[in-house]
């Protein structure tokens, strides 16, 4: 029957594809990959870190653990999507920071001069803190922002 030998072809056909798509790396061409790399999952604990913030403070994320909920922002300056998200997070800051949310931005790769002028300059309200050598970046597998 010439229709079920045309079915069977494209199950053959579409069989390979699927196949080929799970035997391809997701990363094929992409940019190495960090030595070490969080594979956080729902309910685990996300890796800790130190940062300074623009006043010169420390922080320590696990200092929040078990006390309060944390949301983390990867950003940088130049990125447009991450400025176009500013009312969003304000919004959520204004709404529930006074029921315990800590936003934290961590800011990839930039000066704190530059940082301070842009966290200034966009009336940030919730804590910046600055990864300048990206290595908080590289342990959370942030390849890009947003």
């Amino acid at each position: 029957m010439v229709y079920a030998a045309g079915w069977k072809k494209a199950m053959i056909v579409a069989a390979m594809a699927v196949a080929c798509h799970l035997f391809t790396p997701a990363d094929a061409g992409s940019a190495p990959k960090p030595r070490e790399t969080a594979k956080t999952a729902i309910a685990e604990k996300a890796p800790d870190f130190v940062l300074t913030d623009l006043n010169g403070r420390k922080y320590r994320l696990s200092d929040f653990r078990g006390k309060q909920p944390v949301l983390i922002i990867f950003s940088t300056t130049w990125c447009s999507s991450c400025r176009e998200k500013i009312p969003l997070f304000k919004s959520l800051h204004a709404t529930y920071a006074k029921r315990g949310l800590e936003i934290v931005n961590i800011d990839i790769q930039e000066s704190k001069e530059k940082v301070a002028k842009f966290t200034v300059r966009h009336g940030l309200p919730y804590r910046v803190v600055l990864d300048e050598e990206g290595d908080v970046g590289g342990i959370y597998d942030i390849r890009g922002v947003p």
